[in-house]
C-alpha cells in the first residue's frame, strides 16, 4: 500500500514550477536592468585598455548612490533615444573647463592635466581647442586611443549628459586570457 504523505499532487508540482520560472524571470530582469550588463567592445577607440570584441559587465549601481569620477571607464548613450552605445573614459567634470592644445596637452580649468591613458599625443584637438565649459550635469569624456575615437571632441558626441550613462565599465569577462577588473583611477 502506498503512503498518503508520499503522493505529489501534480497541480501543486506545476504550479510551484511556474512560479519558480517566473522568480527566475522577474530577478534576471531586474538585475539586468538596475545592477549590471553585459557589453561588446566595437571598435580601436579604446585601445591598449580596451580591444575590440571584448565583453564586459557594466556595473549600474554606483552612479545611483554617487557621481562619476574622472578617468573611469563609461558606457553611454550619445544621441537621446539611441540604440547605440559608446564606451570613453571620463576627462572632464561637470562644472570645469577644458581645453586641449596644438601639442595634445588636455588642460583642466586652466591647469595641465596629469595623466596617461591616451595611447598617443592628441593631433586634432576639434571644438576642445577652444575652452569648453561643461554644465552642471555635463561630463568630457575622450578615447584612450586618441586619434581613433570619436569622442567629446566633436559635435557628433559633444558633452556627456549624466542621464545618458548607463554605467561604469567593471570587468572584462572575455577573453579568458584578459579576464578581470577593470582600472579606473
Amino acid at each position: 500500500m502506498e503512503n498518503e504523505e508520499n503522493k505529489v499532487d501534480p497541480k501543486k508540482e506545476i504550479l510551484s514550477w511556474i512560479f519558480y520560472i517566473a522568480f527566475v524571470i522577474v530577478a534576471t530582469w531586474l538585475i539586468l536592468h538596475f545592477v549590471g550588463q553585459r557589453t561588446v567592445v566595437d571598435g580601436s577607440s579604446m585601445n591598449n585598455t580596451l580591444i575590440d570584441g571584448d565583453n564586459l559587465i557594466v556595473e549600474k549601481l554606483s552612479y545611483r548612490f554617487g557621481d562619476p569620477q574622472r578617468f573611469d571607464i563609461i558606457v553611454f548613450r550619445p544621441y537621446e533615444d539611441s540604440n547605440e552605445y559608446y564606451i570613453k573614459r571620463i576627462i572632464g567634470l561637470p562644472g570645469e573647463t577644458v581645453r586641449i592644445d596644438e601639442d595634445g596637452n588636455i588642460y583642466i580649468n586652466g591647469e595641465l592635466l596629469e595623466e596617461d591613458y591616451g595611447k598617443e599625443t592628441i593631433q586634432n584637438p576639434g571644438r576642445a581647442s577652444e575652452e569648453i565649459t561643461l554644465g552642471e550635469d555635463e561630463y568630457f569624456v575622450l578615447g584612450d586611443n586618441r586619434n581613433n575615437s570619436t569622442d567629446s571632441r566633436t559635435e557628433k558626441v559633444g558633452n556627456v549628459s549624466r542621464s545618458s550613462i548607463v554605467g561604469k565599465a567593471w570587468v572584462r569577462i572575455w577573453p579568458l586570457s584578459s579576464i578581470g577588473f577593470l582600472t579606473h583611477q
